[in-house]
């Protein structure tokens, strides 16, 4: 427990707050704009939603125990093993991994999640926030 604590210190004072336009540049140019049908626009919703595009965030509400990490809050139930519940970790990783300030897991681990069949709708607050709405203004004037 005591070394979990110590990797997502570490992993924590790595992490990196991005502002909307700058994480929207990050995401197009990782291949997120159309992925699995995806604009990047939802992508960024998702990320301000679930996160406000902090690469630290951590959540530890869920009803079953689990835990939510990084821009994405990505599940510790079914994507990722924190070395505490009991997991699927789909992605293969660390949630630790998903807390600094290189993007490039959390990415690669939200492309794994999407091509699931819940698809972008695994992350409720995309269900709550985003889906069906007019998303445009969330990649205005980012020059994506």
């Amino acid at each position: 427990m005591r070394s979990l604590v110590f990797l997502l210190l570490v992993a924590v004072a790595s992490a990196k707050v991005y502002q909307r336009c700058e994480w929207a540049r990050v995401l197009k140019a990782n291949g997120m704009d159309g992925y699995h049908g995806i604009s990047l626009a939802n992508w960024v919703c998702l990320s301000k939603w679930e996160s406000d595009y902090n690469t630290g965030a951590i959540n530890n509400y869920n009803s079953d125990g689990s835990f939510d990490y990084g821009i994405f809050q990505i599940n510790s139930r079914y994507w990722c093993n924190n070395g505490q519940t009991p997991t699927s970790n789909g992605c293969n990783i660390r949630c630790s991994e998903l807390l600094t300030d290189d993007v490039s897991v959390a990415i690669n681990c939200a492309k794994r999640v999407v091509r699931d069949p819940n698809g972008i709708g695994a992350w409720v607050a995309w269900r709550r926030h985003c889906e069906g709405r007019d998303l445009s203004s969330f990649v205005a004037g980012c020059g994506v």
